[in-house]
């Protein structure tokens, strides 16, 4: 199977930066989009920034020019660089991975979801 491990969450002050990582791993044989989400209390999860296997980028309006997603395709990992932080950024970060993974002489393409790291920007 695979796992998507998540790090880099904490507490940071408004107009801080914050860099999450992703790093996926287990019976993978290539990965397409990956992307990050987020989640607020009472909120439904949204879709904060997806990238393809060829680094082509999608942003949501709020996080546009602030945040930028880069992957590194050797180590199976994304970031998250987060930058001129804003308290309604305070949310759960999901990494989410569309993996096709090995098994046995097949391939089974597979959505995954990473634990979650908490993000919370003070006022």
């Amino acid at each position: 199977q695979v796992q998507l491990v998540e790090s880099g969450g904490g507490l940071v002050q408004a107009g801080g930066s914050l860099r999450l990582s992703c790093a996926a791993s287990g019976s993978i044989r290539s990965i397409n989009n990956m992307s990050w989400y987020r989640q607020a209390p009472g909120k439904q999860r949204e879709m904060v920034a997806d990238i393809t296997s060829g680094s082509s980028t999608h942003y949501a309006d709020s996080v546009k020019g602030r945040f930028t997603i880069f992957r590194d395709n050797a180590r199976n990992t994304v970031y998250l660089q987060m930058n001129s932080l804003k308290p309604e950024d305070t949310a759960v970060y999901y990494c989410h991975a569309d993996v096709i993974v090995a098994s046995g002489f097949t391939s089974l393409r597979t959505a995954f979801w990473g634990q979650g790291t908490q993000v919370t920007v003070s006022s």
